[in-house]
């Protein structure tokens, strides 16, 4: 696993140990930031970060700062060894907690969020529903959810526009877009 391109192109990257991480594949990983490569600007939300990858290639790319969310002790010490090592750090802020506490006290809005949560779990579902609630998504902005082949979204969610799916083998990326407010 590896930082594609952007300001820390190629530097190698840490996950935790174990299988309670996923790790996005390199593969997807680039077909997806090929799909979003003139969208990345602002504040990057990285929900259900793991080893951080998603928001550090946010940032390499671009992106203003990010915020990494996860609620394991292990994936927040993997975090922060790899935005030191891609010397990302200080456009980083790492929170330890699970993901619908920091929803409840989130305040800020992003133009990009992250959402790769555990597949066997409605964590996707319930995050895309609250962050829908509580408008945290800027103007512009977009939620890039990963999924495994099979597990369905709702088509409907209020104040998201369900843009496309992305199929890359055994898994799915859907995007979501801030609605047009009615004129």
């Amino acid at each position: 696993m590896r930082v594609i391109t952007g300001t820390a192109r190629g530097t190698n990257l840490k996950a935790p140990d174990g299988l309670l991480t996923r790790p996005t594949a390199d593969r997807v990983k680039q077909a997806l930031f090929n799909v979003i490569q003139y969208e990345i600007a602002g504040d990057v939300l990285d929900l259900f970060a793991g080893s951080g990858q998603l928001g550090i290639e946010a940032l390499s790319r671009g992106a203003r700062q990010a915020v990494f969310v996860d609620e394991r002790a292990d994936a927040i010490a993997v975090i922060r060894e790899n935005l030191r090592r891609t010397h990302l750090a200080e456009r980083a802020e790492v929170v330890r907690c699970d993901y619908q506490t920091y929803l409840s006290r989130c305040r800020k809005s992003f133009r990009l969020i992250f959402l790769d949560p555990p597949y066997a779990e409605k964590y996707l579902e319930n995050a895309i529903k609250r962050i829908s609630e509580i408008d945290i998504l800027a103007e512009g902005g977009i939620i890039i959810a990963e999924r495994p082949l099979g597990k369905p979204l709702d088509e409907q969610l209020a104040g998201l526009e369900r843009s496309k799916d992305y199929i890359y083998g055994k898994t799915i990326i859907t995007l979501f877009r801030r609605a047009k407010e009615d004129l």
